[in-house]
């Protein structure tokens, strides 16, 4: 009896060992971003996702186990001639994703392989149609249309590429050496032309300021003149003034018998020194006579201011 107790238990404990491992075998824990393909008798059963699977052990087997996640590969430099038949040596990056595990483990042998190569070629053909110059004004427009192409071609591989970066474009030394010399006339181009910018931006502000000056002082000019005819017109006004007070003064003291006599005696006076200034200057000797009299311009001149008065 002891002995087949034992028996018993070791069988037991057995076939719990077996029962343990079948579980394990067929529970199966898939991470987050991961897809397995799974086959059945050599032939494609399933895809598992993520979470928990169940398979029938010694039966259903892993035949690949893809990640979901993007991936970056690095393109290994190249080289590439251009429309201009300039040699480049570009590399790049590229971006892809596994969209099918199924195409991707039954469509090619080799995806990440295959889309590598595939992105040499593209990139090779894409810059084969542009020249030099463009390869480094349009590397958006390049990395978007080797993105195009690829996905194209890679549709039956189950990989979608989201990116494709050119890292680097290297030509020629001598290409780099003509390409410096192009930049540096360029530069120094560039710089002429602000120079001569400057120059002419000064040039135009010192005539604008002469110019401003010369207005400035014509205005001056013109001011100091007008404020001196006004004074000089001012001046003739009082001048003017004064003369007409002054003949209004004496006119009114002239119209009295005191201011006849005063006049009277003044137009004399005038006549006697007239002669007197005559008869220095000149060599002609001037006899009195009735006309010439002193008597008689006092009462030619009194004739005179009393028609005056009279009118």
């Amino acid at each position: 009896m002891p002995m087949i107790f034992d028996y018993l238990l070791t069988v037991q404990v057995a076939l719990l060992i077996f029962a343990l491992f079948v579980l394990k075998s067929s529970i199966k824990f898939v991470p987050q971003n991961e897809a397995w393909v799974i086959e059945r008798f050599g032939k494609y059963q399933s895809t598992k996702e993520a979470g928990l699977n169940f398979l029938i052990p010694m039966i259903d087997q892993v035949s690949a186990r893809r990640s979901l996640k993007e991936q970056a590969f690095d393109v290994p430099s190249q080289a590439a001639i251009t429309k201009d038949n300039i040699s480049l040596s570009v590399d790049g990056v590229l971006y892809f994703r596994v969209l099918d595990p199924y195409k991707a483990t039954y469509g090619v042998e080799d995806y990440v392989f295959a889309v590598t190569q595939l992105a040499q070629t593209t990139m090779r053909s894409e810059i084969g149609k542009i020249e030099l110059d463009k390869t480094f004004e349009e590397r958006d427009a390049l990395n978007a249309k080797i993105v195009t192409q690829i996905n194209e071609a890679s549709a039956s591989w189950g990989v979608a590429v989201l990116r494709y970066e050119i890292k680097d474009i290297t030509p020629p030394a001598s290409i780099m050496d003509s390409m410096e010399s192009q930049m540096r006339a360029e530069r120094e181009r560039r710089a002429k032309i602000l120079e001569s910018e400057g120059e002419k931006a000064a040039a135009i502000n010192i005539a604008e300021g002469e110019k401003q000056a010369r207005v400035l002082q014509a205005e001056a000019e013109k001011r100091e003149q007008v404020l001196s005819a006004e004074g000089e017109a001012e001046a003739i006004i009082a001048v003017a003034d004064a003369q007409a007070q002054a003949l209004t003064t004496v006119g009114q003291s002239a119209a009295t018998p005191e201011g006849q006599k005063a006049v009277q005696l003044d137009l004399a006076t005038k006549a006697i020194e007239a002669k007197h200034a005559i008869a220095k200057e000149s060599s002609v000797v001037l006899l009195p006579d009735s006309s010439t009299e002193a008597g008689s311009l006092v009462a030619q001149a009194t004739t005179i201011l009393n028609t005056l008065n009279r009118g």
